[in-house]
């Protein structure tokens, strides 16, 4: 396997979580780690002030990324890093970085009392316009809370990996999704554990409360066709136990209350562009923003 896992850095407590969980994730493709520092430059009339001056940005462009592989050569001893430094728009950058890596991991702020992401503008941008696989690691994200717990109950990285959720589209189900979701549960010895959500159509929906034989068919239905989406896929990772899941109601919903005891969500993006620009689906923008657990975004046709 070729490329990196990247980076994005700019000295937040999200972006570093975000570069510990891509040294994680490097270690297990056998990949070098990039770390990108992305600076904006300021307005002309800013960049005269003592604090915003061209040397106070060179030391900054050059202290955050080293202090950063400072202390992953330590954590992760004989990892490969490498640091770039770019400067521009970083919503911009980014996106165009992550053309060259196997993934492009990003901060995302966690939103405090309610555990979640609160998903700021630049990584939004990215999600909607990166054309590979953006991972997205909540500031307060540590290895062990992809693990279970150890037997006295107490969070270890030491156990094995909490299973890896992917939500599925059954109506139009991608293979580069799925395949991301298997290899990312094959290299981490886990459990995949896909995630269907699914209402029904509105002509169903006005007899469905009082219609208890039509909603047993109507799940029945569903859930042969999820078996029947992933039946192949059994067969090409022979390794991974696999636990289909076909829920009734919001796939949204029901991906969020999977990412509390996930090691990872993956979930789909189509690669399309409407009027107004690139744009993320709804299941994906809700689960970007309430997930516990990190989420890969994988766009796709």
């Amino acid at each position: 396997m070729t490329g990196t896992v990247t980076a994005g850095l700019d000295g937040s407590r999200e972006s570093r979580a975000a570069a510990e969980w891509a040294a994680r994730e490097a270690r297990l493709l056998g990949v070098p780690l990039k770390l990108v520092h992305v600076w904006e430059p300021v307005p002309a009339p800013m960049a005269q002030a003592p604090l915003l001056g061209a040397e106070t940005q060179q030391h900054w462009t050059e202290r955050i990324p080293r202090d950063a592989a400072e202390g992953i050569h330590v954590r992760h001893p004989g990892l490969d890093v490498i640091i770039e430094h770019l400067s521009g728009r970083p919503a911009d950058l980014l996106a165009g970085v992550a053309k060259d890596a196997e993934l492009l991991v990003l901060g995302s702020r966690g939103l405090s009392g309610i555990g979640g992401f609160m998903l700021g503008s630049v990584g939004l941008s990215v999600v909607a316009h990166a054309d590979r696989p953006v991972v997205l690691v909540r500031a307060d994200q540590q290895a062990a809370d992809e693990h279970e717990t150890d037997p006295a109950g107490i969070p270890s990285a030491a156990t094995r990996f909490r299973p890896v959720v992917l939500g599925l589209d059954i109506e139009s189900p991608d293979e580069e999704l799925i395949e991301f979701a298997y290899a990312a549960a094959s290299r981490r010895g886990t459990t995949l554990r896909v995630v269907h959500g699914w209402n029904p159509l509105p002509y169903y929906a006005y007899g469905l409360p009082a219609d208890i034989e039509l909603h047993g068919t109507l799940a029945r239905r569903e859930t042969t066709a999820l078996t029947e989406v992933m039946r192949p896929w059994r067969t090409k990772f022979p390794d991974v136990e696999a636990v289909e899941e076909s829920l009734y109601g919001s796939p949204g919903g029901h991906l969020v209350d999977a990412s509390h005891q996930a090691s990872l969500v993956v979930v789909g993006k189509r690669s399309r562009r409407s009027p107004i620009g690139a744009h993320i689906g709804p299941v994906t923008h809700a689960v970007l923003h309430h997930s516990t657990a990190p989420v890969a975004v994988v766009p796709h046709h």
